[in-house]
């Protein structure tokens, strides 16, 4: 070995092993760079599902997804801003137009053309609501011909629907609050949303009952645009630590939601 090769083989060594010493990204900052872009957290409120929000009331944001969007914008040191939607639709069409960075959503394959999720944080179910009178007795009778079945527009029950039926139609409320509005109205067969919604629906209207069960499982997470890979990385670890601590369990309980569970640990 010659001198310079002697000379150059130590000071490889240090490079290198300075290269394994220096500290890596850090995914907090990296998470901030993509949510907070704007200079504070916007985060979609879904209205259309009162498992998560719903006004109170003040009329301000109250709910689970409201109490997790303050604890994200918290952990991150960034201000929040609650975008207020009525629809899951117009939630997912703000996303696509980077007008929040943050969503609460239920996991779909289609949307997930245009965003990335968390594993789910809350799991909730999809039921059908029929007048007192109706014929159907049971989910699996839904799907035939003659039977219109009212979802709303760009719900998780929209795009689930529109895959699985093969017989029966659909029929399109504005939003998902006002399916049972539309049923009547309209003459419709089916209502179909969140069984917490139907189930009050049928409390407030009378003459209505759901079928026994359910006819979907929705998992419910939090969504950012496709290509925030660093922002879903940090929001995946945060939403995990959400539901081993307790917090997603208790906003259920505080918000007084029955009917919804908290989604087990993601891999599980």
């Amino acid at each position: 070995m010659d001198r310079r090769t002697a000379w150059l083989l130590p000071a490889a060594l240090a490079a290198t092993l300075a290269g394994c010493a220096a500290p890596m990204a850090d995914p907090r900052a990296a998470a901030i760079t993509q949510l907070g872009a704007s200079g504070r957290l916007r985060a979609a409120i879904n209205f259309g599902n009162p498992i998560l929000a719903h006004r109170g009331p003040d009329g301000q944001p109250v709910g689970v997804s409201v109490d997790l969007a303050r604890e994200a914008a918290r952990r991150l040191g960034l201000p929040v801003e609650l975008r207020q939607f009525n629809a899951a639709g117009s939630v997912v069409e703000a996303v696509k137009a980077g007008q929040v960075d943050l969503a609460f959503v239920a996991i779909d394959p289609v949307r997930a053309a245009d965003m990335a999720y968390t594993a789910p944080y809350v799991i909730i179910e999809g039921a059908y609501l029929v007048r007192e009178t109706s014929p159907l007795q049971r989910n699996e009778q839904v799907d035939q011909a003659g039977t219109r079945v009212v979802v709303g527009r760009g719900s998780a029950y929209d795009l689930y629907l529109t895959r699985a039926l093969k017989s029966a139609t659909l029929a399109r409320a504005p939003t998902s609050p006002q399916v049972t509005d539309l049923l009547l109205a309209q003459h419709l067969e089916v209502a179909a949303g969140v069984k917490q919604q139907l189930q009050a629906d049928a409390r407030r209207l009378g003459g209505l009952r759901l079928l026994p069960g359910r006819f979907m499982v929705i998992e419910q997470a939090l969504g950012v645009p496709r290509a925030h890979t660093a922002a879903q990385a940090w929001l995946s670890g945060f939403i995990e630590d959400m539901k081993a601590s307790g917090f997603v369990a208790d906003a259920l309980r505080r918000h007084g939601i029955e009917g919804a569970v908290v989604a087990p640990p993601a891999g599980s």
